[in-house]
């Protein structure tokens, strides 16, 4: 059996998936190619933000330990704030998320973002809907001054259907690891 020269693309099968071989190979070239985008945003001394939403169980967390495995911590940071205190739920919503931005040569992962305002935390009953409408008139100016600051912003929503969300949900019932 010939062996593969890494230039070949990965071979699916009829569904779409990997195998655990295949998808391993897979990441080890993707793992590679984020070492040099980790030693470019270091010797560039650039500004990441990549904020992640999505529907529960869509594999945020899942993608964010994949990316995070192989580089730096003193590169890449994640950060996954938790609800907010009666301290925090009275300031400007950006305030809990200005701290945790990038310094020179840092990308930052941000598990969920201050979109969190317009929808989990509406519905958790932590703000109310003249909040959230005004967050989202400001949202958009605010991730504007971000990238005219230099910020290179990036923003991913991950999703998956109903019937895979329930079924994944009903795997974190028996899972101790998932919950």
């Amino acid at each position: 059996m010939a062996k593969k020269s890494g230039k070949e693309p990965a071979k699916a099968d009829k569904n779409g998936k990997l195998g655990n071989k295949e998808y391993a190979r897979e990441l080890k070239k993707l793992h590679v190619e984020l070492v040099k985008l980790q030693e470019w945003v270091k010797h560039a001394g650039l500004r990441v933000v990549v904020v992640f939403e999505g529907r529960d169980t869509a594999g945020k967390g899942g993608t964010i330990k994949a990316i995070t495995e192989r580089v730096s911590p003193r590169v890449f940071r994640v950060i996954a704030l938790p609800s907010p205190t009666e301290r925090e739920k009275s300031q400007m919503y950006v305030q809990r998320y200005l701290p945790h931005f990038p310094a020179a040569g840092e990308v930052v992962i941000f598990d969920r973002s201050w979109y969190n305002r317009a929808g989990v935390e509406r519905v958790m009953g932590f703000t109310d809907e003249r909040v959230v409408k005004r967050f989202l008139q400001v949202a958009p100016g605010f991730e504007k001054l971000m990238v005219e600051s230099g910020i290179i912003l990036l923003k991913y929503w991950l999703e998956v259907s109903p019937d895979e969300q329930t079924r994944r949900l009903k795997a974190r019932i028996d899972d101790g690891r998932k919950i």
